[in-house]
This record gives structure tokens, sequence and C-alpha cells, in this order.
């Protein structure tokens, strides 16, 4: 394969080898739907039709018969027969919609994770898509953060074992030969997931030290997985965009870590760095990111503008340009692109494949492992005989599918009024807008407490639209809005049981809700069976086991605020009621819901933890155990979480770091014993002096329902 690719490559021209690492958006090429005028966006870009006619791969194509016209007439121009690369975002499903990747974590279920994106390849394959950017693996903190939702959390080690599930089931074990996978695109490398304020695109600034520790290690859990691309990130890494970032992707990202595959800007991202201030101009910003190791520039055009003058200046050896090429060239070749260019296109298996009832019941089944209840004052589930008020803007809305579904049908989503008609007869169940997303009129409060007023209980499907949430779509209120807060209080003067379940993109400052209702339901954007997999919960055919990836803020005011915190030197503890200590005035310094957390219809205990000894060593792990009961009436599955705080270290460490789980399921009544190994390697973490060792002493040992109530042993580590 090699020596064909660079066989090819001696045969290419520098202007077609430079073009090979443009990518454009579907509307240029000959043979797209709705294919017309291209003059004026090549124009605004300041490059030709040849230019077009060279290039190495095309943005958001899809459908089977666009994307064969559109590589046929591609084919029929381009000299040497180099086919496109296809690529889209297919984030968390391609027609047949999972539930966001939020809502994924909280699922803890890796193998649900995977059948997921493995279901979204094969929908995207047959329509012809080669190339998915997922998964967005960004660690996260601060919600107020629109693309939030496009996470799977806070947590590091959670992160990293999702990053890996996601890029198994886009690729599979064989992507030459297997046609309905699509190679996956790791992003946004790196720490894009951090911009101050909250706000998208966003400086973010911290430590090498932290980046290594937090901020990395599910990136590069894809890329051990054998993830084939990844995309730089739109924000600055110690002050340099990532996009020109040399010491970022060509020290780190390829030398060190030795990735040798494509390398992708994020839309724009290289001719940004002059707005960054990094570069006086396109050519600057060509340069730079070439220098960095950038193989391909998406959607803008200072590569095929100035790359040729650079590499005739010698500012830019060619060895760099064909490396470049050399990498695309052996990702098509994988991909078995110049066997078949249409590869995985057919328009038969389009019809048969995708929306299929098998892809429809995984989505379903994950969206319930995904909803978690935050909030149950025995009103939950629900009766099939009880008389229901479904009030509120998504009692009959399609838009729960979230911000990254471009190819889902909110048509085609099941809506959660049809949800409870799956569950209960219809004349029993009355329905009232209630109030729009931001606005609410004083007929609809007056439909909604007719409905409410003749109902056992009033169940408040509430939300934010799919627009206030994903890329750009930050919130410096995180609150509902005020529109559905009132129709809360205006129901709430019924004294009727009320139950809210809520569809939104990122965690909320649940005030004005979770204090007004008797139940809470986090269904986030629960994607295509959305409405079936929320009356699933709500009615107790499917006991709620999910659990929150991401802490839920007492305030906005706490911003950021995550369960792997430092301590300070003045900890605010009941130990020492002393003013002059780390803490709010005005609120609590913990979240309103901490990560982990999440409600069942049954009760668990824990009991009887123990360890098989005292002391680790390197070649000595050691067991933790401990019983856990389901002491209730209801069967249902218990996510035990582990973690550890090493009490002193050579650089302060978190009060305490997840590092391992169970999922256990237990009938009523049963107890079962739940086992976890921990080894030094667990209790490494990177030092001042950016070595990943570990420290002899003193470490807790803490196991519980979520990262608050927790029991602890200690045990000690000897080297």
């Amino acid at each position: 394969m090699e020596k064909n690719m660079n066989a090819l490559l001696e045969q290419m021209t520098l202007d077609e080898k430079i073009a090979q690492l443009v990518q454009l958006a579907t509307f240029f090429y000959k043979g797209a739907a709705g294919d017309g005028e291209i003059t004026g966006p090549m124009a605004d870009l300041g490059i030709d039709q040849d230019v077009v006619i060279n290039s190495g791969s095309v943005l958001g194509a899809s459908g089977a018969n666009e994307v064969r016209n559109i590589q046929k007439e591609h084919l029929a121009e381009n000299r040497l027969g180099i086919p496109l690369l296809i690529m889209a975002d297919i984030v968390h499903g391609f027609k047949t919609i999972f539930p966001v990747p939020l809502a994924i974590g909280c699922s803890w279920d890796m193998e649900l994770a995977e059948k997921s994106a493995e279901i979204a390849a094969k929908e995207a394959a047959v329509s012809g898509v080669h190339v998915s950017f997922a998964p967005m693996v960004d660690l996260v903190r601060d919600p107020r953060w629109g693309r939030v939702m496009e996470s799977t959390g806070e947590d590091p080690y959670l992160n990293s074992l999702f990053a890996r599930a996601f890029v198994r089931g886009f690729q599979g074990n064989d992507l030459t030969n297997d046609q309905h996978r699509v190679a996956a695109c790791v992003k946004h490398f790196a720490a894009y997931g951090a911009p101050e304020g909250g706000r998208d695109y966003n400086t973010v600034n911290m430590s090498e030290r932290q980046l290594r520790e937090s901020y990395l290690p599910a990136y590069k859990a894809a890329l051990d997985e054998g993830c084939e691309m990844v995309m730089t990130a739109f924000n600055t890494v110690d002050g340099i965009p990532a996009t020109g970032n040399k010491k970022l992707m060509r020290d780190l990202l390829r030398d060190e870590w030795g990735f040798d595959g494509v390398l992708i800007s994020d839309w724009g991202a290289v001719k940004e760095q002059i707005f960054h201030g990094v570069a006086a101009d396109e050519r600057e910003s060509a340069l730079k990111s070439i220098v960095a190791g950038v193989d391909i520039e998406m959607m803008t055009s200072c590569y095929p503008k100035h790359l040729k003058e650079l590499v005739e200046s010698g500012e830019v050896s060619e060895e760099i340009i064909d490396e470049s090429v050399l990498r695309i060239l052996a990702l098509k070749e994988k991909l078995g692109l110049f066997e078949n260019p249409y590869r995985g296109a057919d328009e038969e298996l389009e019809n048969q494949v995708i929306m299929s009832e098998e892809h429809r019941k995984a989505s379903r089944e994950l969206a319930a492992k995904s909803c978690v209840l935050l909030k149950n004052e025995g009103v939950l589930p629900l009766q099939k005989e009880q008389k229901v008020a479904l009030v509120g803007p998504f009692a009959k809305s399609g838009d729960i599918l979230g911000p990254w579904s471009w190819h889902g049908s909110k048509e085609e989503a099941v809506q959660l009024h049809e949800g409870f008609k799956m569950k209960m007869d219809a004349t029993n169940l009355t329905i009232a807008e209630g109030s729009d997303i931001e606005t609410v009129t004083e007929e609809q409060v007056q439909e909604a407490m007719k409905a409410a007023k003749e109902a056992d209980v009033i169940v408040l499907a509430l939300g934010e639209r799919s627009s206030m949430s994903g890329e750009a779509c930050c919130r410096a209120d995180i609150r509902l809005p005020e529109a559905q807060i009132q129709l809360i209080s205006k129901l709430k003067e019924l004294q009727k049981p009320m139950v809210a379940v809520l569809f939104n993109g990122r965690p909320l400052d649940l005030h004005g809700v979770i204090d007004q209702v008797d139940a809470v339901l986090e269904a986030w954007y629960p994607g295509t069976e959305g409405g079936a997999a929320v009356a699933d919960l709500l009615f107790g055919d499917v006991n709620p086991s999910g659990k929150l990836t991401m802490s839920f803020p007492f305030s906005v005011g706490q911003i950021p605020v995550y369960y792997n915190s430092f301590n300070t030197g003045r900890p605010n503890r009941p130990d020492a009621p002393n003013h002059y200590v780390s803490k709010y005035l005005d609120i609590p310094n913990e979240p309103l819901l901490p990560f982990g957390f999440g409600l069942s219809y049954t009760n668990f205990t824990y009991s009887e933890m123990t360890l098989t000894q005292t002391i680790i060593t390197p070649n000595e792990p050691i067991t933790v155990s401990v019983k856990v009961t389901n002491a209730g009436d209801t069967a249902g599955e218990e996510i035990v979480q582990l973690y550890i705080h090493d009490i002193s270290g050579e650089i302060v460490r978190p009060l305490k770091e997840l590092k391992g789980y169970s999922k256990v399921w237990l009938q009523p009544g049963e107890t079962k014993e739940i086992f976890f190994t921990i080894t030094e390697e667990q209790l490494r973490y990177y030092h001042s002096d950016l070595q990943f060792t570990s420290d002899n002493g003193e470490f807790h040992v803490m196991i519980g329902p979520n990262s608050k109530e927790l029991s602890a042993l200690t045990f000690e580590l000897a080297k």
C-alpha cells in the first residue's frame, strides 16, 4: 500500500498535492443535490475550479445518490483519478438519533454507547459517508458552554472509556473490509471544553500539567483504540491557537504519541489565526498550520493560495506537503476508495437500514438508560389508570433530538404525548401547551389550569429548545426560561402532585423547578425514540438507572463546580467554623446535585466494605469489596462507584477521583458482593516535572452510589 501511494505521489504536481489538503463543502461540487452556481463561493475563498477538481475531501455530503454523483463527476475530471473522502458530523446518530453524548455518558453503559456508534456508522456508510467528525471527548466543567451536550462529562477516566467505545463502534475491527463502518475523527484537540467564561471559541488557559492530567487522557484513549483522524480545536493552548500550535500538534501528538493519521482543522480555524493575533495574514496562517502538522484545511483557502509560494521560497519543505498528502492517500487506501470510490453508498440498503425497527429499538433502550431521576417523593412511577394532565412546551414537540441531529427528523421522533398514549387510556390523558419555550400567555395558562384541575397528577414537559444548546449556544443564565417557571408556579396553586420532565442539553440551575415539584426526570435530548423511552420510565416499565456525569450547580455563581476539585489550605469543613475559610456567604460550596447522582424506584444499601490487605506495592495489587443490597420491592440496576484520594502528594491531589465502577442488577431483597482491584498504576499522576508516577503514602478508597455518599477505608502504597 505504501509503495503504491508513494508511486501515486510521484505523479502529482505540487498544485495537485496542495489541493489534496483542501476540504470544501458539498455545494462546490458537480453532482451535489441542489447543484447550482458556485462562482460566488469560489471567489469568496479565492480559489479556482482546478482546486475543486483536485481537492481531497468534501464536507457534508450524504445520501447514496448524491455521494455517487459527486464522486462520479469528480473522478471524471481528476487527472489521476484520486477519489474524494466524504466527511460529515455524525455525532449521536445519522437518521436514527440517539441521546446526546452527555446523556449517553449518564448511562455509564459502554456496550450501548458502542452500539449507538455502530448503528450511526452503518446508516452513514450506506449513505456514502466515509468519515464521522466524532467522537467529541472534550472534558467539560462549565454548563454555560453550549457544547457540553456533545461531551460525556467532567471525569477524565469515564470520558476515556466512552472515547474508546465510540471509536470501536464507528470503526469496528476491520475498517478496510467492513463497508458498514466509518473512520472516526476525535475532537477537538485540545482542551476545547475549557473556555473562559463558558463562552464558545474563547481563550483556554491552564498549566501543561493540568492539561495532561485532566484534558488529554480521553484523546489519547481514542487514539490508542485506533482512531484514524484528529480535529484541531478553535481555542488557544498556552497562548497559541491549537491549529498552529507546533508543540501541541507535531511535538506531542505526532512525536510523543506517535499519531500518524490525518489531522484536520475545524471549520475556518486555519485563517482564524489572523483574528487570534498570531498571524499577520493568510500566508502566515498557512505557514504556521502546515509546520504544526495540520494535513487538511477545512473551508478556508490559506493552503491553496499560499503553500506553493511557501515551498518555492524555501520556507516550507515539499517533504512536509508530501507527508500530509501521503497520510490522506493512506486513509483513502485503507477505506478501499481506490478500488471502490463509491464505498458503502447503496440506495437500496439505505431504504432497508436507515430508521429500521432494530435501530429504533436500540435508540429507545439507550434513551431509557440515559435519563436520570433527580427527585421522587413517592409520585413515580405513574399508575396507568391515573388521570394525567401533560402540560408544557415539550408535551407535543419533536424537538427532542438535540442540536447535532442534522439528518434527524423531528416529524419522525416519538413525542412525549405519543409515548403516554402507548401506556394509558387516552381518555385519561389531557394535554395542554401551558407556555412556549420563552413566552407565556394568559390563555395558555388558563388552558393548562383547566386540564390540571381534572387530573390526579400533573406531568410538566419542560426544557430548552435544541437551538439553545450546541455550538455557539452559550448561556449566562442557565435556569429554565422564566415563562416555564411561571407555569410551574401557577400550577403549584392546585396542590396536586407534579412531575417535571426536562429536555435540555446542559446541567441547569433547577431553582424554581426542583423545589416546586414532587419528582424530576432529566431526559436530556433523548433522540428519535425519546417520547417512548421517557414513558417507559415514568410508568415504571423501566426502572431508572442513569447517573449524572456532570454536576448540577446550585447557582451559576459556583461555576466551574465539579466533583474532583482540589481542597484549599482553609477548607470549609464542619470542624472549622471560622469565618476565614474558603466559602460563599450566600450559597453552599457544593453543587445542587453531584457527579454520579441518580435515583431509582428501589433503594440500594451498601455494607461490609473490606480490603484484602492495607499495603499495596507495584507488584501486589489489593482488592476492595462491598456488599450491595436491593432493599426495596422493585428490581433495579445500581452503578457502584469507586473513588480514590491521595492524602499527601507531591502535587495537590483531587479530593476524590473515579477509578472504577460496576453495574449490578439486583432483584428485591437480593445482595451481591462487588469486587474492585486497585493497582499501583491507578495511583499515578503527573508530577511537577511532568513525570507520570505515584507517591508512597496513605490513600483513601471510597465506594458508594455517587461522589458524595461514600464509605472509606485507608491503605498505603509502599514501593
